[in-house]
């Protein structure tokens, strides 16, 4: 009797050296349709925050990261989005730019990835001014979107831009009023900025609707596009395994922590009641889900993932 011959197949092992520098992820973009328009979510990164110390119920977050097991610091993501429609393209928020460290400040370099030129981008719809939004419409003193047109509420510009300096102002306030004017001024200064002063028609298929609260002019973005829709909610959450159960917890960085929370829960159930698709500027990346509304709260239902560019609003 022959004994049976033994194969030997070899291991293929991949080592891959850390002592160089830290291994980057593959390029953060994701598409979808919404109608005739292209919707690219776009990656600037993270920020890394003690979720314990900048959430209003530091006991109720550290339980809740506790039971989902997510050490602190939690890294939020830091997302904006694209839409192509026609000859436009439109971006929602800029990221951190070079504001936020090392984590951050990658929109361009994804944008480039998804095949998009910064140069193309002659719209650019602002949620809000702070940092991780605003900041990335300038970098090195250059203006990252030279042809786009810049929208943002009026108030914002007044409070975080225009305002007058004050002895009395916080630290805070004198960090982020500097951060501003580095960033949305050269586009003030050449005359490349919309303030927006009320409700309504912006551009092409999207009209602008006030939830101040989080900041004076905080603003939600309502897409629509051969009857699908879609709402960009700017920083209605940041906190998603804590605030959709307890819509009451704010974060140290809402200006008006009472009206916040009135905007989240006027947010949450119109989201819950019109099933509409929502992208979310700090919720993992890339931000797309429903939300749905529980006995007690409310619950964030993210989109299944597609490996295919599908419709994101199906009928």
């Amino acid at each position: 009797m022959i004994a049976p011959r033994k194969i030997y197949i070899p291991l293929l092992v991949t080592v891959i050296s850390l002592s160089a520098q830290t291994p980057q992820q593959a390029p953060g973009y994701y598409r979808a349709k919404l109608g005739v328009f292209l919707v690219t979510a776009l990656s600037d990164g993270t920020a890394p925050r003690e979720m314990d110390k900048i959430l209003s119920n530091p006991g109720a977050a550290a339980l809740q990261y506790n039971a989902d097991r997510e050490k602190e610091p939690v890294a939020l993501s830091i997302n904006a989005y694209v839409i192509h429609g026609g000859s436009h393209w439109i971006l929602i928020d800029t990221g951190a730019g070079e504001l936020f460290g090392a984590t951050s400040g990658r929109l361009i370099t994804n944008m480039k990835a998804a095949g998009i030129d910064p140069k193309q981008i002659d719209t650019v719809l602002l949620t809000h001014i702070h940092a991780d939004h605003s900041g990335g419409l300038t970098v090195g003193g250059r203006m990252q979107f030279p042809n786009a047109t810049i929208y943002v509420d009026k108030r914002d510009v007044e409070l975080f831009v225009n305002r007058s300096d004050t002895a009395s102002d916080s630290p805070d306030m004198s960090r982020i009023v500097k951060e501003s004017r580095a960033t949305i001024g050269p586009y003030l200064s050449a005359g490349k900025v919309v303030e927006i002063e009320r409700d309504g028609p912006v551009v092409l298929g999207i009209e602008s609707r006030t939830q101040s609260g989080h900041t004076p002019g905080h603003t939600a973005y309502l897409v629509e596009s051969a009857g699908h829709k879609m709402l960009f909610w700017g920083d209605i959450v940041h906190a998603a395994e804590v605030q959709f159960a307890r819509p009451e917890i704010t974060v140290q960085y809402d200006v008006d922590p009472g009206k916040a929370i009135k905007q989240r829960l006027r947010q949450f159930e119109f989201a819950a009641e019109s099933g509409i698709v929502v992208a979310s500027d700090h919720i993992s990346f890339p931000g797309l889900g429903h939300v749905r509304k529980l006995a007690s709260g409310y619950a964030w239902l993210p989109l299944p993932y597609s490996a295919s560019v599908v419709e994101i609003d199906p009928k």
